[in-house]
């Protein structure tokens, strides 16, 4: 059965969070001085909701959660870091990622001072099997899938998902932020039976908003209590909240981005396939593709001099370049530049 107490580190589990002052009144008045603010108005005298409460209103029906499963902070990379802090015991518990992923996992390790295994995934970037996996898990801590994976564009299997949070001790965290391009079914739908799954979204991609810091994470409600037990009082600024309700409230034009960039990823998959410098693309539920070239270096050089820059993958897959589906205009540009290259 699942218990948060056993997950959580002692001392948080026990910490008494810091009140700020508009959590201790909530309501409607006419005179604030509660807060030591400036009394001074403007837009952003006072001090932001706490606990983004109208934009959680608009996720809520988005995604169809209750509000006390939703948690928003500054960037995924915050939520990365809380979980770190709450559910892992510096020097004793353990991560576990399936590289080649995303870095940020191990760096946030890193500085909670939380030992990282790697549990290489297979040659086409699928996750090895159950039994695999746990031939390498000795701890509890976090376990991190990041699907659609960065960099290689893939999307793994729900039952699958299901299958390692059912067996694992401790936190499974889905980190879904290219899941807005996929067509495949969110891990927010395995919340009420695998109630340590934690699943990561944001909208620096798919909603075009990536200077704004909005990341969410969706997790049964006592997961989503230590998390806003521990985040700094304020950890989400007014001026994002506005702009993140309002576009959250404009769904229409970033349905209308995301298939255009789908169609666009589509024509740059054809593109490529076609040039003989081009060994192999893979087939991406993300809005990036990873390419493989015969010579990498040499591709992804001569693009930086024609003011083009991708991100070069070669550390963690050879002769790999990653590349982001742009505009058309900036598909076209990128194509013939390969092209003379």
């Amino acid at each position: 059965m699942f218990n948060i107490e056993n997950i959580t580190r002692k001392n948080i589990f026990r910490l008494i969070p810091y009140s700020s002052a508009r959590e201790e009144f909530k309501g409607e008045a006419n005179i604030w001085l509660d807060a030591n603010e400036n009394p001074y108005e403007t837009e952003i005298n006072r001090y932001p909701d706490p606990y983004q409460s109208e934009l959680k209103k608009e996720i809520s029906k988005l995604k169809m959660l209750e509000l006390n499963q939703i948690f928003i902070g500054n960037g995924s990379d915050e939520a990365i870091d809380l979980l770190f802090r709450a559910f892992c015991e510096p020097g004793i518990d353990k991560s576990y990622i399936f590289p080649p992923t995303y870095g940020m996992y191990e760096v946030s390790a890193n500085i909670n001072n939380v030992e990282t295994v790697k549990i290489n995934l297979k040659n086409d970037f699928d996750l090895p099997s159950c039994s695999d996996i746990f031939k390498k898990i000795d701890s509890k801590g976090l376990l991190f899938i990041c699907s659609p994976n960065n960099p290689t564009g893939n999307i793994y299997s729900l039952e699958t998902i299901a299958a390692i949070a059912s067996s694992f001790k401790g936190l499974v965290v889905v980190d879904e932020a290219y899941i807005d391009f996929s067509n495949s079914e969110s891990a927010i739908s395995l919340l009420d039976k695998e109630p340590n799954i934690v699943v990561l979204q944001t909208m620096s991609k798919a909603y075009g908003v990536a200077g704004l810091r909005l990341g969410m994470a969706f997790a049964n409600k006592q997961i989503i209590e230590i998390l806003n037990k521990i985040k700094p009082p304020y950890n989400v600024n007014s001026l994002s909240q506005a702009e993140g309700l309002k576009t959250l409230k404009n769904r229409s034009k970033v349905l209308e981005q995301i298939s255009q960039l789908n169609s666009e990823k589509a024509i740059l998959f054809d593109e490529l396939t076609k040039m003989s410098s081009v060994m192999r693309v893979y087939p991406s539920e993300a809005n990036f593709l990873l390419v493989e070239f015969k010579d990498s270096d040499k591709e992804f050089t001569t693009l930086q001099t024609k003011g083009i820059i991708i991100r070069n993958r070669t550390s963690q897959i050879k002769n790999c370049l990653r590349i982001t589906v742009g505009s058309p205009e900036q598909n076209n540009i990128l194509i013939n530049a390969i092209k003379e290259i």
